[in-house]
């Protein structure tokens, strides 16, 4: 059955819709529940209409016990409704919206009216359904592959692979999602540009002037269609035979060359399951382009911040969800880094990158034995030993501090960028220590070379004008 759409109502209908939504402009949600729940009966396809009802449920439930609903009256009732949806789901279907009233994101009678809807040719009304239950409950688990499978059933294949992601998100263990997610992403690249309902894959190509012989795939290329007929192909190569790992490192790439982030994510973690992590390669890039989702994501709501200032109303929203963004972002690196530390005990530039997110979060405890270890390594020596005196200034202990960082700057031949913070930092250990004759010391070798350097020159000559002055 096609969607109703509002030119489409019987004239009574049509004035009963403007009244509801009259009504809930009016914040009166009772009686336009009640005008969108007599209009449905009778018009069950009339999409727009049942998206306003289930926001006015919403906003009249709001604040209420059992909004969302678990082992409820409204669960047990929607058990009933469900056993009518094979004799006649459109009754069933507005029983459901009944009970949906008083709870309008119940599981239960959610899953059910879209069982109805489904039962009923009424496709849209059951993405719609299963869509606001989970916006209404984004870390639902079970919801989102409830929403995942309808997204594959009823070829929508791309936002199938947005649910997968953000379920891996969630738990990147959960294998389900991990290859649910690969095959719909597969299905993706095959339906862009109508490949399957194309007689063959090389009438669809042979008119344009950038598509070559698919021979060419490892010839790197920034054409859009290119990639599109690359990925087409991989994707055939990939049903033949999905452990494939040159196939689906191939894919990856592509889809990161796209600039489709969390596609790329998907192939990169099923490379890693497939050589079951021992390519450091596909760890990496997995927690890399993770970490680079969210960056993209911070970045946008900084500037809509930047732009909309404080006084829009949803600023302070926006502030909390780029808090919660920034929070999540630095225990996602934190989580990464710890992992591949873990797999490479012995890799000592693990153990400095660990160390300093550890440092950053605030962690110093666990972070002095990680920069201990990283301080071994001559590549990245003097970089431990920086962090691990910010470490011990951050616990108290000024005097290790102060070895620490005397020692780093007397191993540091040049007055590079390095060796600057070094002395830089050993001077405010002797200001702490109340030695400031040592500090002004410190502070003078960076002056000498490097007049511009922080705030080394009002220091220094700070000092020499109260010498002066006295």
């Amino acid at each position: 059955m096609p969607v109703t759409t509002e030119a489409e109502l019987p004239p009574q209908a049509k004035t009963s819709w403007l009244k509801a939504v009259s009504a809930y402009e009016m914040r009166n949600h009772g009686y336009a529940i009640q005008l969108l729940q007599n209009i449905l009966q009778t018009n069950p396809a009339f999409l727009d209409g049942r998206k306003l009802l289930r926001r006015a449920e919403f906003e009249k439930a709001k604040g209420k016990k059992g909004l969302f609903g678990g082992l409820s009256t409204a669960s047990i009732s929607a058990m009933k409704a469900k056993s009518q949806i094979k004799k006649d789901p459109v009754a069933a279907m507005a029983a459901l919206e009944k009970i949906l009233e008083d709870a309008p994101m119940n599981t239960e009678a959610n899953l059910a009216l879209r069982d109805a809807a489904i039962a009923a040719g009424m496709p849209e009304v059951a993405q719609f359904t299963l869509e606001s239950v989970h916006e209404a409950n984004p870390k639902d688990v079970k919801l989102m592959h409830e929403l995942g499978r309808f997204y594959i059933e009823h070829e929508h294949p791309h936002k199938a692979v947005e649910i997968y992601n953000k379920i891996l998100a969630i738990n990147p263990s959960d294998m389900d999602a991990n290859k649910l997610g690969r095959d719909a992403s597969a299905r993706a690249s095959m339906s862009q540009g109508g490949w399957e309902t194309a007689d063959s894959y090389r009438d669809l190509i042979k008119d344009k002037e950038q598509a070559i012989s698919l021979e060419q795939q490892n010839r790197v290329t920034k054409s859009e269609d290119m990639i599109e007929n690359q990925l087409y192909e991989l994707g055939q190569q990939y049903e033949e035979n999905p452990n494939n790992i040159d196939v689906v490192k191939r894919i990856a790439g592509l889809y990161e060359q796209k600039g489709e982030l969390e596609q790329a994510v998907t192939w990169y973690e099923y490379a890693k399951e497939i050589t079951s992590g021992s390519d450091p390669v596909f760890v990496r890039k997995a927690g890399e382009l993770r970490s680079k989702m969210v960056d993209v994501k911070i970045k946008e709501l900084h500037d809509w911040l930047q732009q909309a200032g404080d006084e829009h109303p949803e600023s302070e929203r926006v502030k909390g969800e780029l808090e919660e963004l920034r929070r999540s972002q630095a225990e996602l690196k934190l989580a990464e880094a710890k992992a591949r530390a873990d797999r490479n005990p012995t890799d000592l530039s693990l153990r400095l990158e660990l160390g300093e997110l550890l440092l950053a979060t605030g962690d110093y405890k666990e972070a002095i034995p990680q920069l201990q270890q990283a301080r071994r390594n001559p590549a990245g020596r003097y970089k431990a030993m920086s962090a691990l005196a910010q470490c011990y200034v951050q616990n108290g202990m000024l005097d290790i501090a102060q070895r620490t960082l005397e020692e780093a700057s007397n191993e540091l031949k040049t007055m590079d960028d390095l060796k600057k913070s070094v002395v830089y930092q050993l001077g405010q250990v002797y200001e702490q220590l109340e030695r400031p004759e040592d500090a002004l010391e410190a502070y003078k070798q960076i002056y000498e070379v490097d007049y511009g350097y922080r705030d080394v020159a009002e220091r220094v000559e700070g000092y020499y004008s109260k010498e002066k002055k006295s």
